[in-house]
């Protein structure tokens, strides 16, 4: 296949731009996706159209192969507009980079343009067993956020050994059209992201479309073409997490000025204060939350930084640097959640309407925290295990 020829990429200042102008779209098309439970196309679209969609994919098929401080300030941007839109965006990039450890064949086979979509469930949930010339697969997949706007999916496996004497993880790559799509995405939380199960009976997947996860975590790459590049360089858990803060730091940013508009419009029910801009308690609560959001961009930085340093000389993480890219993972979760709760709590009994977007933000930063690899006290507890010198309790580092 001849590499797609695209242009330049455009540089990190031009991408968030493209991200800040598209807040108005994605704010306007939220409340559509809240009650159709998936994105609206017209996001999909205007996220293609930027570019946006393309950044972790590889260069020599159309991406741009950004870096991490480029998903973060985009991400923040996205998050500030609508956090389903920022979710399944980041689950995309996640996707893309992953497929570029596949075999060159596999990712040309899947990228036939750059603004082929590809979701993803690392979860393995289900069960393979060897078959000539590949796999067979049988089994359910929740959360596949971004399925209705997605051609390909990432599916995880557990695969016996030919002995029966143990198992291990594989992750494989597989057409949508192969999948049965199960519309049960009946959510509290992030209700845009249609993040739906699916489902296989018997699917055969050949060989050179499934890696062992063991080889993805390690970044161990099945290409030859991506080698050289240092998006691809340094393990899975550094560049994975590294996408995650920018959504949720935007997320509570849109929490913050969507507090400071309305404070203007309203009063403090049951007191004198007509204004709520003139109450103490409103100076208290909104330095806090302020600083909360400060603190968790400072993690999301540090760990872009880390991430982007790390790729350029290709020196070899720490344990303590891989537990650290969990734990500020958590991090941002803890710090934007409580700045939202108290954002939230401070916005009346108003705030309760659906037309009002903090009641969603704070739905949307709640279930982010609640994913697997994000949850605050499971992350922290790794950190200090490992600050201890003890063995981490989790294959996931």
């Amino acid at each position: 296949m001849e590499t797609i020829q695209a242009p330049a990429a455009p540089t990190r200042a031009e991408l968030t731009q493209r991200a800040a102008d598209l807040v108005p779209l994605l704010r306007a098309n939220a409340g559509w996706q809240e009650e159709n439970r998936r994105l609206h196309d017209g996001t999909v679209k205007a996220l293609a159209d930027a570019g946006i969609l393309r950044m972790r994919m590889p260069a020599r098929l159309g991406g741009y192969e950004a870096d991490s401080g480029t998903q973060l300030d985009v991400s923040i941007q996205l998050g500030r507009g609508d956090g389903s839109a920022a979710f399944n965006t980041v689950a995309w990039w996640v996707a893309s980079w992953i497929l570029g450890l596949f075999p060159d064949e596999v990712q040309e086979e899947v990228f036939t343009s750059a603004d082929v979509l590809v979701c993803a469930t690392l979860a393995p949930t289900a069960m393979a067993r060897a078959a000539a010339g590949g796999v067979r697969v049988s089994g359910k997949w929740a959360f596949n956020s971004g399925a209705a706007h997605s051609s390909w999916k990432l599916l995880s496996a557990i695969l016996p050994t030919p002995d029966g004497e143990s198992a291990a993880p594989i992750i494989a790559v597989v057409p949508m059209s192969e999948l049965q799509v199960i519309d049960d995405w009946h959510v509290a939380g992030l209700r845009g992201t249609g993040s739906v199960s699916t489902a296989v009976e018997d699917l055969f997947i050949p060989a050179q479309r499934y890696l062992p996860i063991s080889s993805l975590l390690q970044a161990e790459s099945a290409s030859k073409l991506n080698a050289g590049s240092p998006r691809y360089s340094g393990p899975a858990i550094g560049h994975i997490s590294a996408t995650e803060p920018g959504k949720l730091i935007g997320l509570a940013m849109a929490a913050k000025e969507a507090f400071l508009e309305r404070m203007e419009l309203r009063g403090i029910a049951n007191t004198t204060y007509s204004r709520q801009a003139e109450a103490p308690v409103t100076h208290l609560h909104l330095a806090e939350a302020s600083l909360k959001i400060d603190e968790a961009g400072y993690h999301g930085r540090r760990l872009a930084d880390l991430v982007d340093a790390k790729s350029a000389t290709d020196e070899p993480w720490t344990l303590q640097e891989r537990a650290y890219a969990r734990v500020a993972v958590g991090r941002v979760c803890q710090l934007t959640h409580e700045a939202v709760n108290i954002l939230a709590l401070a916005s009346g009994a108003n705030s309760l309407y659906s037309r009002v977007p903090i009641q969603r933000i704070q739905r949307d930063v709640q279930a982010i925290t609640l994913h697997a690899l994000h949850v605050p006290s499971t992350n922290l507890e790794l950190y200090g295990r490992v600050l201890c010198g003890l063995e981490p309790n989790t294959f996931l580092v």
